[in-house]
């Protein structure tokens, strides 16, 4: 495992202790990498979201931009 050493503002460094201290976590190391573990799945997510939107958008089934069919879905979503 490659060994890392990172810099944290004294908010960032108190919230990881305090996780660590919860139990939730056994080192703020663990909780670094869970943390970039879930960036990395929301980023996969994003990417497949954006892909299928670039071919609905180049399939000429619509003429909205990715930002006119997301503005649309949401305004659905909420009423």
């Amino acid at each position: 495992m490659a060994r890392q050493s990172i810099s944290l503002t004294q908010p960032n460094d108190e919230w990881l202790k305090t996780q660590v201290a919860t139990n939730e976590y056994s080192s703020k190391s663990e909780l670094v990498n869970d943390l970039i573990r879930q960036a990395r799945n929301q980023q996969r997510q994003i990417d497949w979201i954006s892909s299928k939107l670039e071919i609905a958008e180049n399939s000429g089934f619509t003429n909205d931009s990715k930002e006119q069919i997301l503005a649309k879905s949401k305004s659905l979503l909420n009423g």
